[in-house]
């Protein structure tokens, strides 16, 4: 009973999540639907700058952090971007959460958690079932945006989308440059361009 107990209480606090989530979803989507999204947006730096520049761009960053979140909405602020918006939620619960009419027309994932360890790998964001399940709310030709300085987990990720039949890989440049922090310590790193449809480009950086 105890164990049953817990478990109901794990789901109420999942479902509590969820409704405030989607609250704030139908506020931020209620002129537009398709956006530009950044997995772990962390302080906020990159999403400002390419809000910013990009001002006709609904821009959503999430990250799980709470001090994360609260440093880049004082960001957002100071620069007075009303299409940016930074939302503290698991990836997961945030997918959960959208209305049904939004759509992602690119993604950005920049240096997220390698998981080094074997035993957390299972943890790593770039996997085959979530990359399916993106999909499912991209756009055709919604470009993903991947960045690591953590080779093993690149040819992984880069794996997993040459498998993927909604995603195709692409050697077209990368549209927008603004190092973050890792980027900044790295002493090298990876990139990679998928595209939702489209035709395959082979990027053979992990022969």
């Amino acid at each position: 009973m105890e164990n049953a107990a817990r478990t109901a209480e794990h789901f109420a606090r999942i479902a509590e999540r969820r409704a405030a989530l989607r609250d704030t979803c139908t506020t931020i989507f209620a002129s537009k639907t398709e956006f530009v999204w950044e997995i772990g947006c962390g302080h906020g730096h990159f999403l400002t700058a390419y809000a910013a520049v990009h001002p006709d761009r609904l821009c959503v960053g999430v990250d799980i952090e709470l001090e994360r979140i609260e440093r880049a909405v004082r960001k957002r602020d100071r620069a007075g971007l009303p299409n940016l918006h930074f939302v503290r939620a698991d990836v997961h619960d945030f997918l959960a959460s959208l209305p049904d009419s939004a759509r992602f027309t690119t993604i950005y994932v920049l240096f997220p958690d390698p998981w080094p360890k074997k035993r957390h790998h299972k943890n790593r964001l770039i996997q085959p079932g979530f990359i399916a399940t993106i999909a499912a709310r991209a756009n055709q030709g919604c470009r993903l945006y991947f960045r690591t300085d953590h080779r093993e987990y690149f040819c992984e990720a880069q794996a997993a989308f040459e498998s993927s039949p909604d995603w195709r890989i692409s050697g077209e440049p990368w549209p927008f440059e603004l190092p973050t922090v890792f980027q900044q310590r790295a002493d090298v790193f990876y990139s990679l361009v998928a595209v939702r449809g489209g035709q395959e480009v082979r990027v053979r950086d992990c022969e």
